[in-house]
C-alpha cells in the first residue's frame, strides 16, 4: 500500500460540498484537482501570499499560478506532490476555520510571528514560504494540533 493512500484530500465540489478523496482518486479527477487548485490560490490570497510564495508553497510554474488566479484552470495537470501541497495547504485552512471565528485571526495567523519553537519568531507563511514540502507538513501538523489534533 502506498503512503498517499492514507493521505486524504478535501476538494470544494461545485455545489459547495467537502469531497473526501484519496490521492489515487483525485489524480484520476481532474475538475477535483482544479477545484482544489482554485480553492488553494484563493486561501494564499486571502493569507495576503505573493505569487512567488504561492508558487513555492504549492509547487506550482509562474503560468498555472496565474491561470488558477484567472479560474482558468481546465487544462491544468497536477501531480501527487503537488496536490498533497493543495490538501495540505486545505487541511491548514480547516483547522484554523475551526480555531478562530473572526476573519482578522482566521486570515491574519499565518501572517502573524510565532515564537513557538518550530517558528522560532517566523511566521507559519515564511516558513512554508520556502517551498519545503516538510515545512508545509510540520507547519499543518502544529496548526492542527492547536484544535486539539494529536500527532
Amino acid at each position: 500500500m502506498s503512503v498517499d493512500t492514507f493521505i486524504v484530500y478535501m476538494c470544494l465540489q461545485k455545489d459547495g460540498e467537502v469531497a473526501m478523496q484519496t490521492a489515487s482518486e483525485l489524480a484520476h479527477n481532474k475538475a477535483a484537482a482544479a477545484v482544489g487548485l482554485k480553492a488553494a490560490v484563493r486561501i494564499l490570497d486571502k493569507w495576503r501570499a505573493t505569487g512567488e510564495q504561492g508558487e513555492a508553497i504549492l509547487r506550482v510554474s509562474h503560468s498555472t499560478y496565474a491561470r488558477a488566479r484567472r479560474g482558468d484552470v481546465a487544462e491544468i495537470k497536477l501531480d501527487s506532490d503537488q496536490l498533497t501541497r493543495i490538501s495540505y495547504l486545505l487541511n491548514i485552512h480547516a483547522a484554523l476555520r475551526m480555531l478562530f471565528e473572526n476573519p482578522e485571526n482566521l486570515y491574519g495567523f499565518v501572517s502573524m510571528a510565532n515564537h513557538n519553537p518550530y517558528f522560532n519568531g517566523r511566521t507559519p507563511l515564511d516558513v512554508i514560504s520556502s517551498g519545503d514540502f516538510a515545512a508545509l507538513y510540520e507547519t499543518f501538523k502544529r496548526i492542527d494540533s492547536l484544535r486539539g489534533a494529536q500527532w
